[in-house]
């Protein structure tokens, strides 16, 4: 059964069971990051898409369902928002940092980001792939020129709550536990209030969190009472469960999908403090997953990977609200057979 966990404005991560340091995304850094990122990536679109009857399951039989906004990150250059983190992260490295190279830990998106911002800054730079990245992901990496150590998705994620690895060298870029990374993230957060002010909610995946806690950090401060949830697959939901437990947690039962860029086994600790404060987490299955996807393409031609379609379902189960909701469009970088196999097997 889909499941959404709220947590009010006023919930108090001191209440918490466990030890957190305190942990805060400056509007600063953010408008800062604003100034730079453009040189890599563009400034995206926020489209209105009006929703069929029977779009979505969380409104009654025949009722007219307020549009759904889209946030097409899968324009970037690279097909997803993980330009601006990189980006932001590798602008600001020493000359000395950018003569060793730099690295990251990934299931392609961050990889080909912080590929894409290394090349631009003249340096090298290697990923550690886990073995759940589809094959599509992993040729634009090497396209973008970087090397390919691969890796289970165990280690990588041993290597995502080390902050580091024995097997790689060079300046390590974190996918999403970095406060440069976030704020860059947090301009597509900008961009959203400003084309549409009025917005109620914003809909995003969570993969690692560095998304959602740019958004929340951009837009709590310029628009307080926006709701702001994170979509999860019913495989793969931490956060869920760390929000029900009250505390960071690894999520029982996980199992890879085609939702690789979303849903890890768990929250790091270190992220909690800026994701406790969502308004949510809304829950959806695989099936719900491929008729978002499908919906969109049919409706706005777009075409989302299934993290950006973990989004887009949860925005049409209504479980965001009424009112102006925005899905954020994560990334578009998805094997086109893939793609044609999952929406022709779901539902018209």
């Amino acid at each position: 059964m889909p499941l959404t966990l709220v947590r009010s404005g006023d919930y108090d991560p001191n209440a918490l069971a466990i030890t957190v340091p305190a942990r805060h995304i400056p509007l600063s850094a953010i408008r800062e990051a604003a100034t730079a990122v453009y040189a890599a990536a563009i400034r995206t679109p926020l489209i209105r898409v009006d929703l069929p009857p029977d779009a979505a399951t969380g409104h009654s039989a025949g009722a007219t369902l307020p549009p759904l906004y889209l946030k097409l990150e899968m324009l970037q250059p690279i097909g997803s928002f993980k330009i601006r983190g990189a980006y932001n992260v590798v602008r600001q490295l020493t000359a000395e940092q950018l003569r060793g190279g730099v690295w990251t830990v990934s299931a392609g998106n961050a990889a080909q980001g912080v590929a894409f911002a290394a090349r631009k800054a003249g340096a090298r730079c290697s990923v550690m792939v886990m073995d759940t990245a589809p094959e599509t992901k992993i040729r634009a990496i090497e396209r973008l020129g970087a090397s390919i150590v691969r890796a289970t998705y165990d280690e990588c994620w041993r290597t995502v709550e080390a902050h580091g690895s024995d097997r790689m060298t060079g300046h390590f870029v974190h996918p999403f536990d970095d406060d440069q990374f976030i704020a860059g993230n947090a301009t597509a957060g900008l961009e959203i209030l400003e084309d549409l002010p009025d917005v109620d909610a914003i809909v995003a995946p969570l993969g690692g969190g560095g998304l959602l806690a740019g958004l929340a950090a951009a837009v709590r401060e310029l628009k307080p009472g926006t709701r702001i949830y994170a979509a999860e697959p019913e495989t793969a939901a931490p956060l869920a469960a760390s929000l029900e437990a009250g505390r960071p947690v690894y999520f029982e039962n996980w199992r890879a999908s085609f939702v690789d860029g979303a849903g890890g086994k768990s929250v790091l600790p270190a992220m909690w403090p800026l994701l406790a404060l969502l308004s949510g987490s809304i829950v959806v299955t695989l099936d719900e997953v491929a008729r978002g996807m499908r919906l969109v393409a049919e409706r706005a031609r777009v075409i989302a990977e299934g993290a950006a379609g973990c989004a887009i379902a949860a925005g049409l189960s209504g479980r965001a609200g009424m009112g102006n909701v925005v899905v954020l469009v994560s990334g578009g970088n998805i094997d086109l057979a893939t793609f044609a196999a999952l929406v022709g097997a779901c539902d018209k």
